[in-house]
């Protein structure tokens, strides 16, 4: 009987021991903290990567074939219009200096000719022996051979020089500077053969000049973003080559055509960067562009890493605080996000504490999971 008693006395005591664990561990060990809604500035951006590049550049090309003779500039010197780049010597084309030169003997006879006939019939004209308009034929006809010959002897030296006589530095042979600016570029050298710029051919560059106070952004969008920006739309532009440096600008250029690049649709843009003396800018740095898309001041938000979306409408919802550890689920309707904050434009209110969701027990992940 003793014993019998004992037994039941530690069997007893065996169920209250599994029972008590059996409580301890339907409850959730985790304690779940809370946050609140708060009002905050959200200003949506996207980046746009590109490159800041002149406004004004130009290539300087030759008006004559030949070769380089001499250079008077170097790359990152600073010209005006009309200075003076590089000069030119001309290689005459045989077939044409033999042309040019048969040309001058042909109109040098006619004007010797011209030249006797005229003297004679002005004597006889003086003494009245022939009529006034027969000798102001005679006359115009050696004005007309003195002038032929006087073309055909430029241009002979314009074939063999590249200029004729007088021109002085508005000879074909001199490389001017057709803007004020900076020499970016001197692709050439001194014997280098350079292509004069015609119809058929675009021609040798000899110097690219451009205007560093005047720099624009040029960089690209998607096509997801693109309809939601507008010239004149403000900027902020970082160049890799400055570090913690920010640049305004204006977008004044969105290309009405798109390019396909990796599988998305791109829209070229431009804008117009405002400088200062701090750093000096170079052509061709490699530039993005934070662009405003939309921005609300002291709107109702929280973190946007409170949100949860219901696995089937994906409709967002917040699980708000109604006891201790005791959170009900609500659907809210969101505003805009910057990727940390994001607008909330109904189902909270300021006074409501939202559950961290981040940490979960065993329980309510099998719990969402059957949901």
């Amino acid at each position: 009987m003793k014993k019998t008693l004992i037994f039941g006395t530690i069997a007893v005591l065996l169920v209250l021991v599994l029972v008590w664990f059996g409580m301890k561990n339907s409850k959730n060990p985790i304690a779940y903290e809370t946050e609140m809604p708060f009002k905050t500035n959200i200003v949506k951006k996207t980046v746009a990567t590109g490159k800041v590049i002149p406004l004004e550049e130009a290539e300087i090309k030759p008006k004559v074939s030949g070769i380089i003779e001499k250079i008077y500039v170097e790359e990152g010197a600073k010209v005006e219009v009309g200075d003076l780049i590089a000069t030119i010597r001309v290689v005459p084309n045989v077939q044409s200096l033999n042309s040019a030169s048969g040309n001058v003997k042909t109109a040098k006879l006619r004007y010797e000719n011209t030249e006797t006939l005229y003297k004679r019939n002005k004597t006889l004209f003086e003494k009245g022996v022939i009529s006034r308009q027969e000798f102001e034929t005679t006359e115009l006809n050696f004005e007309s051979a003195k002038q032929e010959l006087s073309n055909a002897q430029n241009n002979l030296q314009i074939i063999q020089k590249g200029s004729a006589a007088g021109m002085g530095k508005t000879a074909n042979t001199f490389v001017l500077a057709e803007i004020a600016g900076t020499i970016l570029e001197i692709p050439v050298r001194k014997g280098t053969q350079v292509i004069e710029s015609n119809t058929f051919n675009a021609g040798t560059t000899i110097a690219t000049i451009a205007d560093m106070t005047k720099m624009i952004f040029e960089g690209k969008v998607d096509e997801a973003e693109v309809g939601k920006i507008k010239n004149g739309t403000v900027l902020e532009v970082s160049l890799g080559a400055i570090e913690k440096k920010k640049y305004p600008a204006k977008l004044n250029f969105i290309a009405p055509k798109g390019t396909e690049e990796n599988g998305a649709v791109q829209f070229k843009i431009k804008g117009d960067v405002t400088l200062d003396d701090e750093f000096y800018v170079r052509a061709g740095y490699s530039a993005n562009a934070d662009i405003v898309l939309e921005s609300k001041d002291s709107v109702l938000s929280i973190k946007e890493a409170l949100l949860q979306f219901d696995k089937k409408t994906e409709t967002p919802y917040v699980e708000v605080k109604t006891g201790d550890q005791e959170f009900e689920k609500r659907d809210v309707e969101l505003g805009i996000s910057d990727g940390i904050n994001v607008e909330i434009l109904d189902g909270v209110t300021m006074d409501d504490e939202i559950k961290i969701w981040n940490k979960t027990s065993k329980k309510e992940e099998k719990e969402e999971g059957d949901n």
